[in-house]
């Protein structure tokens, strides 16, 4: 089976996110693991998943039904990234990585909703 979602630039965008994430939680204080660490990767990680799955699914309209789920778990690992920011746990510094990709990750998930749009027409 052909894993097309691999050669996608949103998908590999999300798996950056994904580990830029990882590493900054490392570092969250160990009475967050149930809580705002277990949240933000649990989102994060809904990204690249429903890129991939939707990625299968076989329609355009079902692809995009995915990418939107993406967008929404996208959103959320921005939400807890601002909260982890304001309570200390992440540095404006790596703040600032981490909103670099989720611009970045938006800007083609919309591109790609874009696109399968057109190409249903």
């Amino acid at each position: 089976m052909a894993k097309t979602f691999e050669k996608l630039d949103a998908w590999k965008n999300a798996i950056d996110l994904a580990l830029l994430i990882y590493q900054t939680t490392r570092n969250f204080p160990k009475d967050e693991i149930y809580g705002l660490t277990s949240q933000i990767r649990r989102a994060v990680v809904s990204i690249s998943s429903n890129i991939a799955e939707g990625s299968g699914v076989g329609t355009n309209a079902g692809y995009i039904h995915h990418l939107k789920i993406a967008i929404g778990s996208l959103n959320e690992v921005d939400s807890l990234s601002i909260i982890a920011n304001r309570m200390g746990y992440i540095a404006n510094e790596d703040h600032k990585k981490i909103y670099n990709l989720i611009d970045k990750q938006g800007k083609l998930l919309y591109g790609l909703i874009s696109y399968l749009k057109r190409k249903s027409k």
